[in-house]
């Protein structure tokens, strides 16, 4: 209800001149979007100034000794690996019932969100953090998003999060680069970031995977969680993450970064042409994977590999 065009924002004034010179971008990574294979919506064309730094919060819940999340299923898209509200209170006490039940818990704030073309979707003032990578930033979400507008199979959030990630990962250099430049601050600050962001997924990879192995051994409960907690403890001091760090904040980091290197390899295998990758993802059906939420992704993706593009 409180959108305005973009249009008569940038021209606007009394309008911070930052948000107003990257509104007038979006256009742009919409176009650039379109040019790589993305499906063109009428999102983005209006905008948002919310009253608090997120948009909403999303809630997952996992088994406490087993990676077993939970799904919430509604018409239309599908079951999804997490729950979202526009009230951090109501996510806090919906939260706290989860964990009454037994089960880890996450909240986490989000800045945008996908209605899969069924509505136009604004730029929220949520989507232009501060810093020296607001441009790709904003560009990041906005190509995420648009993925899920273009490519999404119901019942497979695993697989529509991780190619959205994928996806807007890959774009997002090559717009700075051809909006700016290759030698712009903000793409060697998006680089730098990424480089980041590449250690901690290694390391939460790690912790993953020393989770699952002592989940599947033959140690009585009690000493599962009493190691579940010295592992979480030694990731969080090497991550120096302050959020709580459980088998639920795991399914998310999974979520979304699950068979980045098979995607890649897709891609690769389409002599990196993104329009043609994305027409391959989008010639998947549910049947292909065999189950919901399927979480193992790289097995079914070198089989796109080997089919060729």
């Amino acid at each position: 209800a409180g959108a305005r065009s973009i249009d008569s924002v940038v021209t606007d004034r009394a309008v911070d001149p930052r948000v107003r010179a990257l509104l007038g971008q979006v256009a742009t990574i919409k176009a650039f979007g379109k040019r790589h294979g993305l499906r063109p919506t009428g999102n983005y064309e209006s905008y948002v100034q919310l009253r608090r730094p997120s948009v909403s919060w999303v809630v997952s819940a996992c088994e406490p000794l087993g990676f077993e999340a939970k799904h919430w299923s509604f018409p239309i898209v599908g079951s999804v690996p997490y729950l979202g509200f526009f009230d951090p209170l109501d996510a806090a006490a919906y939260a706290r019932s989860l964990e009454a039940d037994g089960l880890d818990v996450d909240v986490r704030p989000v800045e945008a969100y996908s209605t899969l073309g069924w509505f136009k979707d604004p730029v929220l003032s949520s989507m232009i953090p501060p810093g020296e990578t607001t441009l790709a930033d904003l560009a990041n979400v906005i190509l995420h998003e648009s993925t899920h507008a273009s490519v999404y199979v119901p019942d497979q959030g695993f697989f529509n999060e991780s190619l959205a990630s994928f996806v807007a990962d890959v774009l997002t250099p090559l717009f700075l680069k051809e909006r700016e430049g290759p030698g712009s601050r903000s793409l060697a600050a998006w680089e730098a970031r990424a480089v980041r962001g590449g250690v901690r997924v290694e390391q939460l990879h790690r912790t993953y995977a020393a989770l699952e192995r002592l989940y599947q051994s033959p140690l009585p409960d009690t000493q599962k969680r009493a190691e579940k907690k010295r592992i979480l403890a030694a990731a969080r001091a090497q991550l120096g993450w302050r959020r709580k760090l459980n088998n639920a904040t795991l399914m998310q980091f999974k979520t979304y970064a699950a068979a980045s290197s098979g995607f890649r390899a897709v891609y690769d295998s389409c002599a990196q042409d993104m329009p043609a990758f994305l027409r391959k993802m989008a010639a998947l059906s549910g049947a292909v994977f065999g189950s919901a939420q399927r979480d193992e992704l790289d097995t079914l993706l070198m089989l796109l590999v080997h089919q060729g593009c």
